[in-house]
């Protein structure tokens, strides 16, 4: 939640830098002071108490982390975020062990830099509140292991909310890597079943011939190496919740089957005469569009009506990029822990790169990148450099190379800087390409100033 009456002082020797920043902030419902350097901001900390500092960098005649330093030795448990158009891995490391929240980069964004505003102020706030607070603070970010705060994802909690305490049966819909299996593990722990069993079935991963074996158990002797009764995993999940993931994937034949057992709740195990009647809730998954395997023949019309008597539909990561940061620090600080190392932090450098990033694999894609960068980090904060994207970075200028551009596109809404962004790292990618990696080279290639490649390298996160 932000809060509208947090203190900023704002740092930066350019006047129209200050006036930006003081207009935006002033409109977010923020109190601003300004200073034009270094020594000016000294005196203005000295004189009061601030939420939290924003300063540039380069000032003239102190450095922002002079600042940086003086303003935490006066505001302690404040946040501090440095802005600058000149980055380096050494700088940012410093300042972010200093005790900044952030390094940005500019040009900057206005929504991500008021965004990381916010997330500093945030934590000022997780810091002075009690520890019960603390607590509802992160079961509202996390429900469950389930992280983010974005419209979308809220939806989705307060339907977990809704359906959890009924018998109804549940289809989880969306990409694959998006989180589903997650999904219905919070509607099972948010259930009065939660201290029973929670059954995952994977649909796609188990042999046909094996199949009617594996859900509904069997009998010694029903068939070549039965030799001894065997329990399903539908009787193991008595009382508790039965999680039928990928259900697509079920043949026509394992359809029927399952359908009874479905809508009766009683099923017969191979080679059995008697029925076997169990309590369970069904919550099923799937990245397929069932409604179209229905029209094809692929899946049953009665059997899809039985399971999707509630959709919950999961987006994928590129539709919900709000959570990004926070998913990224979940990630960060698990394989941090895992793997005994201090890698804490990630700059607004390398989100911003993540933020350009459409991940196809969504946030199991997410994920393994950073487990990697972890594992392959030699700092304490992951800054691009750091991450290890190297086949990403080369997904992004293939796709460049290979769009085709339309102008028609502008009547159904477009992404212009976004699309203006892809055209010039194609170009500056292709220029260090072609001169071997001269930058003065790749500059007049390009028409452009030495000092306006490099900003534009920098900007754009381009390497060769």
């Amino acid at each position: 939640m932000k809060d509208s009456s947090a203190k900023l002082l704002v740092v930066d020797d350019e006047l129209s830098m200050r006036e930006l920043l003081e207009y935006m902030l002033t409109r977010e419902g923020y109190t601003v002071s300004l200073a034009e350097n270094g020594k000016a901001a000294l005196k203005t900390i000295k004189k009061e108490p601030f939420d939290l500092l924003l300063s540039d960098i380069k000032l003239g005649d102190l450095t922002g982390l002079d600042v940086l330093r003086a303003f935490k030795a006066k505001n302690p448990h404040a946040g501090v975020i440095m802005i600058s158009a000149y980055a380096s891995t050494q700088t940012a490391v410093e300042a972010m062990n200093e005790g900044a929240f952030d390094y940005v980069p500019k040009p900057f964004d206005n929504e991500e830099l008021k965004q990381t505003i916010q997330m500093a102020l945030e934590r000022v706030h997780a810091q002075t509140e009690s520890p019960e607070s603390d607590l509802r603070d992160e079961q509202q970010l996390h429900f469950g292991r389930i992280v983010g705060d974005s419209p979308r994802m809220l939806h989705i909690y307060e339907m977990i909310r809704q359906v959890a305490s009924t018998r109804t049966s549940v289809l989880i819909t969306g990409e694959s890597g998006t989180g589903k299996e997650l999904i219905a593990r919070a509607i099972h722990e948010q259930s009065d079943r939660a201290d029973k069993p929670f059954i995952t079935i994977n649909c796609g991963g188990i042999p046909e011939s094996l199949m009617e074996s594996e859900f509904f158990g069997h009998k010694k002797g029903a068939f070549t190496g039965a030799n001894e009764d065997k329990k399903g995993l539908f009787e193991a999940g008595n009382g508790g919740t039965v999680f039928l993931d990928e259900v697509g994937e079920l043949n026509i034949p394992m359809q029927v089957k399952l359908l009874r057992a479905v809508q009766e709740r009683v099923f017969k195990p191979v080679g059995g005469t008697s029925d076997i009647e169990v309590d369970v809730r069904f919550v099923s998954a799937t990245n397929k569009k069932l409604e179209d395997e229905v029209i094809e023949g692929n899946f049953r019309e009665d059997l899809f009506y039985r399971l999707n008597v509630i959709e919950v539909k999961v987006p994928p990561l590129r539709e919900r990029k709000q959570d990004l940061r926070r998913l990224t620090q979940f990630f960060l600080e698990k394989y941090s822990r895992e793997m005994g190392k201090e890698v804490t932090k990630i700059s607004s450098y390398a989100i911003d790169l993540l933020n350009k990033y459409s991940f196809p694999g969504n946030i199991r894609e997410l994920e393994n990148l950073i487990e990697r960068s972890v594992a392959l980090s030699s700092t304490n904060i992951l800054l691009p450099d750091s991450l290890a994207m190297s086949i990403h970075k080369q997904r992004w200028i293939e796709g460049v190379k290979n769009r085709r551009f339309d102008i028609d596109e502008v009547a159904h809404g477009v992404a212009l800087d976004s699309i203006l962004a892809e055209i010039e790292r194609a170009y500056l990618k292709k220029s260090l390409e072609v001169t071997d990696g001269n930058k003065h080279k790749a500059s007049e290639l390009l028409g452009i100033s030495f000092r306006s490649f490099r900003y534009r390298l920098d900007k754009l996160n381009v390497s060769l």
